[in-house]
């Protein structure tokens, strides 16, 4: 009888979740119940696809990772390396991203919301500091990292992660005010505006862009007036193209962009764009077979960060390729769908703060994959979960550990326990 009992109050609490939606049952709460009526409440305990094509993402991108730097040390820059040298840096920094993420998933949800306004003060601390002389350390013209002992951590990577968290908490706090433009709206600009500053100060617009679509998107997606948000957006593109009207370099990214061909831009600025097509030119629909690729050979620079994807193009073909896409496409929209529940469980913050997560992940994505296909203009962004680089798959894991630990406590909710 107590059975029948339960399992009545989870069917209500179900159609209640339901009617918040108002789209006929058709919503995206999965059904965690058996196949038969007559079998008892089955459960998972965490979201096991989305962890799985994580996992086969970092597999994929260290196997890629190693492919696309075996060569590097024949090049005199890297003559001191051995052929593993950057395959046993990508491990390591994939097992310390894993271990932080097991103890990220511990930690509730209501405890990153305390704590969001101070995370996000100390990126923009960060920020700062690799900006001072012998503090930041400067590649290529760019100073975008802080040296530690064993690695370099890049604060624009933390700060992805802290302007979803304090977006998702700003829009918590300022919901009874979010129709009136200055006192919703305003602060959480000029914010963004701050954190642009100091990015690009660095320079590193391709990180302000994925910052900017994080709190662009969570203010949308928490209820923000459709006009204010129309307002910002026009401001914003209106801030970019001043940026590119203003900074002969930026001018001369577009145009090579636009005509990549040109011999004046083909060994200039459109160098990594031209041999990139060449990638995925050469690698048609099957590929070239892994480890074949011939770009990879020093004429591809950055093979195996900002350009990954081209070498997977070149390598693994059309069907390599497709596979990614739709594998980050399925990730974002599981997260997505993840905050979707949040929210219909009146999980306001965990909610908003998944899916500015979701937009993260495959913004970032999308971006960094227009790049290589000469779609959008380049900019210096990794493939999120497969790229060199310790500080983005430090921060990736973490954020997706916290979305994992949002669906743990949905369930909880589901079954009619507490956060």
């Amino acid at each position: 009888m107590s059975s029948l009992t339960a399992r009545s109050g989870f069917d209500a609490l179900k159609e209640r979740v339901r009617a918040l939606f108002k789209r006929d049952g058709s919503v995206p709460i999965r059904d965690w119940t058996g196949a038969s009526a007559n079998k008892p409440v089955q459960l998972q305990g965490f979201d096991q696809p989305l962890v799985w094509v994580v996992v086969a993402l970092l597999a994929l991108g260290m196997v890629m990772v190693y492919s696309a730097s075996v060569a590097l040390p024949d090049n005199p820059k890297f003559t001191r390396y051995a052929p593993t040298h950057f395959l046993v840096r990508h491990i390591l920094s994939i097992v310390v991203a894993l271990v932080a993420a097991v103890v990220v998933v511990q930690l509730p949800v209501s405890l990153w919301e305390k704590f969001a306004p101070w995370l996000f003060a100390a990126s923009l601390l960060l920020l700062v500091l690799v900006l001072i002389p012998h503090v930041g350390k400067g590649v290529n013209g760019a100073r975008r990292w802080i040296p530690l002992v064993f690695t370099n951590f890049q604060p624009s990577e933390l700060a992805k992660l802290a302007i979803a968290l304090y977006a998702a908490n700003y829009m918590v706090r300022k919901m009874e005010v979010k129709e009136n433009f200055f006192r919703a709206v305003m602060p959480m600009a000029i914010s963004v505006a701050v954190v642009g500053l100091l990015l690009l100060a660095e320079p590193d617009m391709g990180a302000f862009m994925v910052i900017a679509a994080i709190a662009m998107g969570i203010l949308f997606l928490g209820g923000v007036n459709g006009r204010m948000f129309f307002l910002i957006t026009a401001v914003l593109v209106g801030a970019f193209v001043l940026m590119i009207t203003f900074s002969e370099w930026r001018r001369e990214r577009i145009f090579a962009y636009l005509n990549p061909w040109d011999e004046k831009y083909t060994l200039g600025k459109a160098y990594q764009l031209s041999h990139s097509l060449i990638a995925f030119g050469r690698g048609e629909v099957l590929g070239q077979g892994l480890g074949s690729s011939v770009e990879k050979l020093h004429y591809l620079p950055e093979a195996h960060t900002d350009f990954l994807l081209a070498v997977i193009g070149e390598e693994l073909g059309f069907i390599g390729v497709a596979c990614v896409i739709a594998a980050f496409f399925w990730l974002s929209r599981r997260v997505f769908h993840i905050g979707r529940q949040a929210v219909a469980l009146d999980r306001v913050f965990a909610g908003l703060f998944a899916q500015g997560i979701g937009i993260w992940m495959g913004g970032q994505a999308f971006i960094n994959m227009g790049v290589n296909l000469g779609v959008l203009p380049t900019k210096g962004l990794t493939l999120p979960l497969m790229s060199y680089g310790g500080s983005a798959i430090l921060m990736n894991l973490v954020a997706l550990a916290i979305v994992v630990r949002v669906d743990i406590e949905n369930r909880q909710m589901m079954r009619g326990g507490r956060a």
